[in-house]
């Protein structure tokens, strides 16, 4: 853990039960925060029944998000605690809702970063319920309005009960533990990818090798595509190159960024720190876009807009993807081969997990093994 923070000990306290209705739901095993500083720690999570179209999921493996860090160390703002984090949820359905006909017990199964939206608007009829325009429901932290506007507990837990219009089929040729970051890693870089039509010929900029850059190299070169990544670190080159990129630039070599001016079609911008783009800008040919992926906390360097008008340059956000379009990506992962390498901890180490995130310490996504929650709540209550 980071110097300085005290180890919290284990806690008891369990997350206010789910709404009237529940009673025959489960407790669920979780680890979670109790406020911002306390670290993450044993606890005990209500899960309701299914209702009629809910699938109950009992969670394998849940991958760790630097999101993650930051909503349970209250970095985002005001948040309701206990939080259960955790939207990278691989697992098995143990029992479904009387209206469910596409999941059975038994099915592999996956739920990603959200678990409901208004499903009326222009956007969810779309299917891009991540842009719902009366907000999505996140699938923690956030008010379950369909659930009596219960906190929503996430997949650092060893059950979840979700809509099945919200839960993904996860292939069986597929590691579940290595697919549990495509659920938001590998669809955040996968769909701006799909929006500009990468194929075969592209040349696709990656900026950044850590959870979301590694899979954007793998995604991408799948597509067909040449990749380029873009690292300020010498000792990033190598493991670039591993990873299948074609060229690797060293963005801080001034020499090294005039060569590959005007050689990019597109650029996946992962960084989560202030960055100047404007240099980015200047490797896109005609015609060419950047999509912003990396969130950072502070302001970036002002955006130079002649450099976007002398050749026609997008630079655009994206966020996550729809849940059909999550679904096409791990059918396309499956097709081709792709998972995300990782490194499985225990609920023992979730908090130094957390630590190494914020340093930079994984190669390149942690995942958690949920059968190692069981044990923790054990002692949480003894």
């Amino acid at each position: 853990m980071t110097p300085g923070r005290p180890v919290p000990p284990p806690l008891a306290n369990p997350i206010p039960p789910a709404p009237a209705g529940s009673e025959a739901g489960i407790r669920a095993a979780a680890y979670g925060a109790v406020s911002g500083d306390s670290g993450l720690v044993p606890l005990t999570v209500a899960r309701r029944a299914p209702k009629p179209d809910d699938v109950e999921i009992a969670i394998d493996f849940c991958g760790l998000c630097h999101s993650d860090v930051h909503a349970t160390r209250g970095e985002w703002g005001g948040q309701t605690y206990p939080l259960v984090p955790g939207h990278e949820i691989v697992g098995t359905v143990s029992r479904t809702g009387s209206n469910v006909t596409d999941f059975a017990v038994g099915d592999r199964v996956g739920v990603g970063c959200m678990v409901d939206s208004c499903r009326e608007c222009e956007s969810c009829l779309d299917g891009l319920e991540q842009y719902c325009e009366n907000g999505m429901t996140g699938t923690y932290g956030a008010k379950d309005r369909r659930n009596g506007d219960a906190i929503t507990q996430g997949g650092y837990s060893s059950s979840i009960v979700v809509d099945r219009r919200y839960v993904l089929r996860v292939p069986d040729s597929l590691d579940p533990a290595a697919v549990a970051p495509l659920l938001c890693a590998g669809v955040t870089t996968f769909s701006p990818l799909r929006h500009f039509d990468v194929e075969e010929g592209d040349v696709v900029g990656v900026v950044g090798l850590g959870g979301l850059g590694h899979m954007a190299v793998k995604l991408a070169k799948a597509m067909g595509a040449k990749v380029v990544v873009f690292t300020t670190s010498e000792s990033k080159v190598a493991a670039a190159l591993e990873l299948g990129a074609d060229d690797v630039v060293l963005s801080r070599d001034g020499a090294a960024m005039a060569a590959a001016n005007r050689t990019i079609d597109l650029i996946i911008d992962t960084v989560a720190a202030p960055h100047d783009l404007n240099p980015f800008f200047r490797t896109l040919r005609v015609d060419g876009a950047l999509f912003q992926l990396g969130l950072p906390s502070d302001a970036m360097p002002p955006v130079n807009p002649g450099a976007l008008i002398r050749r026609r340059i997008a630079y655009a956000g994206s966020l996550i993807g729809g849940i059909a379009e999550t679904q096409e990506m791990l059918d396309f992962c499956a097709e081709h081969g792709v998972v995300a390498d990782i490194e499985v901890v225990a609920a023992g180490q979730l908090n130094e997990a957390y630590d190494r995130m914020v340093a930079g310490d994984v190669k390149y996504r942690f995942v958690l093994d949920t059968s190692t929650l069981q044990a923790a709540a054990e002692e949480a209550d003894a």
